[in-house]
């Protein structure tokens, strides 16, 4: 477990600004008062307590095994991919949402990209391409993904059209368990 290195820290911040945007800030700075930070191990990014940081630290590294929230991974190839158990904390500070109806949930929850026919509901002025979290109706986030186009451009869409790509969902707890964690 090591902090993360300045190239590291800025694939996993732009990232993560991609879908809480300047809510960042909440993230590292938190209102509860307890310090919160980034740690890398085995290529995964965990989000952890400070006073759970350095209690760690007395554990050996091939002994460790997971420590706090894992944010994400890195690729063989450099590039940082978001894990669906970072959703908690996207949808506490989403800046963009999608609300699926209750028709369109299953789908998504098998790994398909959202179409209009299945779109509730949409943030005013979301723009292209940029990263959304999904929910059901019932306001509980399901996953996140990438808009296809504005807010503006899907009005004019036909139902088969793709909104969001799909990225990730809670539905890949039991697709891939054994490779998730």
């Amino acid at each position: 477990m090591r902090p993360l290195t300045e190239e590291e820290t800025k694939a996993v911040f732009s990232k993560l600004a991609n879908y809480i945007g300047k809510n960042l800030v909440h993230l590292v700075d938190r209102p509860e008062g307890e310090e919160h930070c980034f740690r890398l191990h085995k290529d995964r990014v965990y989000y952890l307590p400070t006073p759970l940081m350095k209690q760690a630290i007395s554990i050996a590294r091939p002994n460790l095994i997971s420590l706090g929230t894992c944010f994400g991974r890195f690729s063989k190839s450099g590039k940082f991919k978001l894990a669906v158990t970072s959703l908690d904390y996207l949808g506490k500070y989403a800046k963009f949402k999608v609300w699926i109806k209750p028709n369109g949930e299953l789908p998504f929850l098998y790994g398909n990209h959202v179409v209009k026919a299945h779109l509730g509901r949409i943030t005013e002025d979301t723009p292209e391409h940029q990263g959304v979290v999904v929910y059901s109706m019932s306001d509980v986030p399901l996953g996140f993904g990438v808009t296809a186009r504005s807010t503006v451009d899907t009005r004019k869409l036909d139902p088969t059209s793709i909104i969001v790509f799909h990225q990730a969902d809670v539905g890949e707890y039991l697709r891939d368990e054994d490779t998730l964690f």
